[in-house]
């Protein structure tokens, strides 16, 4: 096969055609402030309930308010290329859609694979963050789960003093196959019950800011940025930089908002009002919490997968203590259900191209799902999910995510160049310099995650590009279409 494989790709054109084809239009109906509503639904989640405490407590102390407000300019960055892609290329909103579309085949198998990592990471790491949750839960009603089956294997020190062998986390598998099995029966969410998780998630969130700005003890926050260690990312400058890294993983969906630029009134206005609105009304949210669960608890106890429940029991109000951990463990559920359900359709996709076998595109002649595909993933992500601590896998989705956006913005530059008359409903303010800066922020982040991490994904592309060489290419239906040589 020729290096032309490796280039080609299919045009704008034939994704908007197909798209669109059929005479299908999507009727633009929607203002800013729906497309707000819909960013704020698709961030508030796993992020706010899992991870604040983790890097708080291992990074940046209550500076952990910097890093979202990193994290947060990052995103508002990214979001505009995003905007701009989603309303050239109206397809399934999918980065591996807009790569194929503008870097070839090569780079959206790079990017396709990067994205099964981000999902089933992402799915494991809010598995855990659920796991805890749910044990804390339990425990407010006196029922006990053994300690060594509710943490990833190693040693495990309790309240008590003492120290265990931890085994399997073993809720945290069990609530990934119990959505991979609903997946794998076709069980749909409607929109009405998104909306009232939506809901749910906001309350959650509110009430916890609200009763625990009076029980909040400011001494906590001294020193606001500790001092470093002497290692990078373990507190001080560093240590900020680390956990907007971390923290980054709050506001993964964020991309979603993206998807709405066809069914925008005005795209011009109503998008960049949309993404930047949504994005700073959560980070302000974000910045809230971060503040009050600082406050509330002295950083260096946050190391926990749930850090909202340790927060709240010190409130000292149980029936607030009940609402807040059943909100979190609702609204962890339906990120995993989404994720899992994400992960198996990028599968689908790429095997429909013939990057993977044709098993993962097989669909069950009577759910209509892709079964193979998700059994495979639940399987995989459960035992992820029950081997791993919550602050490795976080770390993982977030270089893969960052990894994604990187190649979004150097898109947008790319195809301004390549098809600079093709109507844009939405067009990126300042390109090169903006999409630029978001691949100079993203690199950034990036940079601030160990080197061990780094190193996870230049193995894991690894894997990537071997399936691909040794399989993907020589089955690629595109690539079939291109003479040989």
């Amino acid at each position: 096969m020729s290096g032309s494989q490796y280039r080609a790709r299919k045009s704008v054109a034939d994704i908007v055609a197909g798209s669109e084809g059929g005479g299908h239009q999507l009727t633009r109906s929607l203002g800013a402030i729906s497309i707000i509503a819909i960013g704020v639904g698709a961030v508030i989640g796993a992020g706010i309930f899992v991870l604040t405490g983790t890097a708080a407590a291992r990074h940046a102390g209550p500076g952990v308010m910097l890093s979202f407000m990193l994290a947060g300019l990052v995103c508002a960055v990214v979001g505009l290329c995003y905007a701009e892609l989603a309303a050239l290329i109206p397809a399934s909103g999918s980065t591996y859609t807009y790569t194929y579309a503008t870097l070839g085949e090569l780079a959206a198998w790079i990017i396709g694979w990067d994205l099964v990592l981000e999902y089933a990471m992402g799915a494991a790491t809010v598995a855990v963050g659920w796991s805890g949750y749910l044990v804390s839960l339990l425990r407010q009603f006196g029922v006990e789960l053994p300690p060594e089956l509710i943490h990833s294997p190693g040693a495990v020190q309790l309240a008590d003093g003492s120290t265990i062998q931890a085994l399997f986390n073993l809720p945290a598998a069990a609530i990934v196959l119990a959505l991979t099995a609903m997946l794998v029966a076709g069980t749909k969410e409607s929109a009405r019950f998104n909306n009232l998780i939506v809901l749910v998630k906001l309350v959650v969130v509110i009430a916890f800011v609200g009763f625990g700005v009076a029980a909040v003890n400011a001494d906590n926050w001294v020193p606001f940025i500790p001092e470093n260690t002497g290692e990078f990312g373990q507190f001080g400058a560093s240590g900020v930089l680390r956990a907007a890294s971390v923290v980054f993983f709050a506001f993964i969906g964020f991309d979603a908002v993206s998807t709405a630029a066809q069914e925008a009134r005005n795209p011009q206005r109503d998008m960049p009002l949309g993404i930047l609105g949504s994005l700073l009304l959560c980070t302000l949210l974000y910045v809230a919490v971060a503040a009050v669960l600082t406050g509330l608890v002295p950083y260096t106890l946050l190391n926990v997968p749930d850090p909202i429940a340790l927060g709240v029991d010190v409130i000292g109000k149980p029936w607030l203590s009940l609402l807040i951990k059943f909100g979190a463990l609702a609204g962890l559920t339906t990120v995993i259900l989404v994720l899992l359900y994400a992960q198996s359709r990028i599968f689908f996709t790429v095997s429909r191209d013939g990057l993977l076998p044709a098993m993962f595109s097989k669909v069950h002649p009577r759910t209509g799902t892709p079964y193979l595909s998700q059994i495979s993933i639940g399987i995989v992500v459960a035992l992820i999910a029950g081997l791993f601590p919550i602050h490795l896998l976080g770390e993982m989705v977030s270089i893969g995510t960052l990894f994604a956006f990187t190649l979004v913005c150097g898109a947008v530059i790319h195809l301004r160049r390549t098809e600079p008359h093709v109507p844009r409903p939405f067009r990126v303010p300042g390109v090169p310099v903006v999409p630029a800066i978001g691949i100079g922020l993203c690199l950034l982040l990036m940079g601030g995650l160990p080197l061990d991490t780094w190193l996870r994904l230049v193995i894991w592309l690894a894997i990537g590009m071997a399936i691909y060489f040794m399989y993907g290419r020589h089955h690629s239906v595109l690539g079939r279409r291109l003479p040989r040589g």
